[in-house]
């Protein structure tokens, strides 16, 4: 049939177009693919009909089921593929690539050399298995917010102080003793408002992993808890809560050392007065301590212990006194002269008024379509009792 003919040799010449990059560029792709196609559903047709025309032949002249198979193709009358000529370069396999070409359709097995595949050749199809968890660098945090005196009073609050007690006097019988005035004063709490905002694009807020917001919540939480602790610690009362360390320690209860030794300890406990005996604990950083291990008493007794508590957690004490570690003071090596070090302190003595609670709250910015999620608090913090408080601060070397 010519037309089958025809078509073969249409094929044919939009496969020598693709293979000159000259011919290419001035073809329009988009249409070749569609006439293509076009000329494959009509050979499709064609073979069908001249196959059903073929086996009727066959019944007509008697054959039965032997069936004839005609190759077409436009290498003139060759009927058998000559096996010295190198695959790639017939045009059954031109015929395959264009169409691998033009519609993607995969060049069949036997036209193709024998290869083995590696992973190094399917890289782009190995799909990555994300572990849902985020890799972050630790930060200390939560050691010195339970400890403290928390109230949630709107409006401020004001804490009566007194640094007047009545003095009993004995007396004989039938006598009297002097009236005697009661003095108090007060502090007032104010407000300091203490916000964190993280943005996101509404890319990354479509596309991200669950677990992505989950960190940055976390990370919110955990920025505004350092954040009041650290104030806690040592803020200004600026802007921010009045820490420990602002306050003038009471007459005799700061302590300098150069080095730290065993008389050191014993000095700052000697400060302490008895009736804030109970409750107080020291603070350091975790180095200041350890600093301490190895040393004894004068009857060779360790004065520092670390210990096993409930769930064999470490349990850290100077003296027999409780020790909290955190990072918000500096450490003993690294310390300038004048620097605070270590104290000892009651925290049940500082309050920590919270007037609007911390919370986390996602919106849209309008402009931008960022994500937001931002945390807010109007909280104010300071020592209603400083008795407790003893400093150690470094001292020049000798």
């Amino acid at each position: 049939m010519n037309r089958i003919k025809e078509i073969l040799e249409r094929k044919a010449e939009i496969n020598e177009i693709l293979k000159d990059e000259k011919r290419s560029k001035d073809v329009n792709l988009k249409d070749l693919e569609k006439e293509v196609r076009e000329l494959n559903d009509e050979l499709a047709d064609l073979e069908t009909r001249q196959r059903l025309l073929d086996e009727t032949k066959q019944i007509e002249s008697g054959q039965g089921e032997v069936r004839k198979i005609e190759t077409f193709n436009t290498g003139g009358n060759k009927e058998e593929r000559n096996d010295e000529i190198d695959p790639t370069d017939t045009m059954e396999y031109r015929k395959a690539f264009m169409n691998f070409v033009l519609t993607g359709e995969t060049i069949p097995k036997e036209l193709r050399a024998d290869a083995i595949t590696a992973t190094t050749d399917v890289g782009s199809v190995i799909p990555n298995t994300i572990l849902n968890r985020i890799v972050e660098k630790l930060e200390a945090t939560g050691m010195i917010l339970p400890l403290v005196t928390r109230t949630s009073i709107k409006g401020g609050v004001t804490v009566p102080t007194s640094s007047v007690k009545p003095v009993a006097t004995w007396v004989a019988e039938g006598a009297g003793s002097d009236k005697q005035k009661k003095s108090t004063g007060s502090i007032t709490f104010a407000y300091h408002k203490l916000r964190c905002a993280v943005a996101v694009t509404l890319e990354v807020d479509t596309v991200s992993l669950a677990i992505f917001e989950t960190t940055i919540v976390n990370n919110i939480a955990e920025a505004m808890t350092k954040a009041i602790e650290q104030a806690i610690i040592s803020g200004d009362g600026t802007g921010k809560p009045k820490g420990i360390l602002a306050e003038t320690p009471a007459t005799d209860q700061l302590i300098t050392a150069a080095t730290l030794k065993y008389e050191t300890i014993v000095e700052a406990e000697a400060a302490l007065p008895l009736e804030y005996e109970d409750g107080a604990v020291w603070t350091m950083t975790k180095k200041t301590f350890m600093g301490f291990i190895g040393m004894v008493d004068n009857d060779g007794q360790p004065i520092a212990r670390v210990n096993y508590g409930i769930g064999g957690r470490p349990e850290r004490t100077l003296l027999g006194r409780q020790v909290i570690l955190c990072n918000y003071i500096g450490s003993f090596k690294t310390a300038a002269t004048g620097d605070n070090v270590a104290f000892l302190f009651n925290y049940k003595d500082y309050i920590l008024n919270t007037n609007y609670q911390m919370g986390i709250k996602k919106y849209t910015d309008n402009d931008t379509e960022d994500e937001i999620m931002k945390s807010v608090m109007l909280v104010d913090g300071k020592v209603v009792d400083k008795n407790s408080l003893v400093v150690i601060q470094k001292a020049a070397a000798a």
